[in-house]
């Protein structure tokens, strides 16, 4: 986009880092109680600019999509809307999906060029 025009909307930050493990939630327990990184306890782990969710998924989840795939990395967006219109005009297949919405913000997918799923948030303000 011409920056005269309308400035290029950016990424502000992760999001989230989505894995697998054998024992999510013993794995989970052990970062709370080491390092100090929640779950949703009640709420995310906040970093000093904003929310981070932490969250160990199991081996045979499907949220991100392909079985052999290990991780998933989720970056805020103050404006999701702007952001999709963004990368749809850049040629960019965007998913969404009203279901993936909740009570903490708003979200949709894309892939980067080696089919790495990438997620996008616009938290609840």
């Amino acid at each position: 986009l011409n920056s005269r025009r309308c400035p290029m909307e950016t990424v502000n930050g992760i999001g989230g880092v989505f894995f697998r493990a054998d024992n999510p939630k013993a794995l989970a327990a052990w970062y709370e109680k080491h390092l100090g990184v929640n779950q949703l306890n009640p709420l995310p782990w906040k970093q000093r600019e904003g929310f981070t969710v932490f969250a160990p998924f199991a081996q045979d989840n499907e949220y991100f999509g392909r079985v052999e795939q290990q991780w998933m990395i989720n970056f805020r967006v103050d404006d999701l809307a702007a952001m999709t219109a963004q990368l749809e005009g850049a040629g960019i297949a965007v998913e969404t999906n009203p279901e993936w919405n909740s009570e903490v913000g708003l979200f949709a997918r894309i892939h980067d060029p080696e089919g790495n799923p990438i997620e996008l948030w616009q938290p609840n303000q």
